[in-house]
């Protein structure tokens, strides 16, 4: 069969879970026979990703890849720590890493997309899913491009478990550690009070007046109150009001003007952030297959 149309392609990539290319190919071997198709892909364990696309991948690493004046960093997940672990899992990492920093992708969406050695991204995740036996997705991609008198500052804790880059306006290998090594380890939200957003700042301030009300005081009192408790809260979520990790007596902003510096923007990656898991009753599954045997 010549010619394949995308809309089979398609057909059998919501079937099976496979990629792009992987469908198409199976499509040719088997004349454009979809149920040929399917087992072609299931006989190759590629269609056996599908059956892992309902799970929650939570767990995996976040990686960052710093390259001259570019650096992408982003999150690999996969269902259980003890994956994230194993050498397939981190060769696919490294491979992921490679693929994006020798890229122009900025985003996720992207990066799925982009083709190396001849196949997506998305596909080579689809693969891997097949091959290492857990669900594996790519999600939260980055790319921070500088230019030469900037400077770049990464860090990884825990073996990738949190991961963090920082932009600084000059160049400086120790200011760039020492600051993403502290927003690896402080979580700020905002780099300061400026970048807060109106809605933050809103629901917060509802929040205190509400809290504040509970105690029982006077309207007059809580008005002042809230400009200090939110006084507060900014300075615990902002980065350059926060106590320097390595020297609390200085917040980042002393330690950055100590040394002529200043940051112009960060990320920071936690591995799950924002994924609801999914608690499986371990004890009741077993029970369960026990019964149906």
């Amino acid at each position: 069969m010549g010619q394949i149309s995308a809309q089979l392609v398609k057909e059998l990539r919501e079937k099976t879970g496979a990629g792009m290319m992987d469908c198409k190919k199976a499509l040719m071997e088997t004349n454009g026979d979809i149920q040929s198709a399917i087992d072609y892909l299931r006989e190759r364990g590629i269609a056996q990703a599908a059956k892992k696309s309902g799970r929650v991948a939570a767990e995996g690493l976040c990686e960052v890849v710093v390259d001259g004046n570019n650096a992408v960093i982003f999150e690999l997940n996969s269902e259980t720590d003890f994956v994230a672990k194993n050498k397939d899992f981190l060769e696919l990492l490294d491979k992921v890493g490679k693929a994006l920093i020798n890229s122009n992708v900025t985003n996720t969406e992207e990066a799925l997309a982009l083709t190396v050695n001849g196949e997506t991204v998305e596909t080579f995740l689809i693969n891997a899913t097949a091959k290492i036996g857990e669900k594996i997705t790519l999600r939260r991609v980055t790319k921070v491009t500088k230019d030469a008198s900037q400077g770049f500052g990464a860090y990884s804790h825990m073996g990738g478990r949190i991961v963090s880059l920082v932009l600084l306006a000059k160049d400086n290998e120790v200011v760039g550690k020492d600051i993403a090594m502290h927003i690896a380890a402080n979580n700020p939200r905002y780099l300061n009070s400026a970048s807060v957003d109106a809605a933050t700042l809103e629901h917060e301030k509802q929040v205190l007046t509400n809290q504040a009300l509970q105690e029982g005081k006077p309207a007059n009192i809580v008005e002042k109150m809230i400009v200090g408790r939110l006084n507060k809260y900014l300075k615990e979520i902002c980065l350059v009001d926060q106590p320097f990790v390595k020297d609390p007596d200085l917040t980042v902003a002393q330690y950055l003007k100590n040394n002529g510096n200043d940051v112009i923007s960060f990320v920071r990656l936690e591995v799950g952030e924002g994924i609801e898991k999914v608690e499986e009753d371990f004890a009741a599954e077993v029970a369960a297959v026990t019964k149906g045997n």
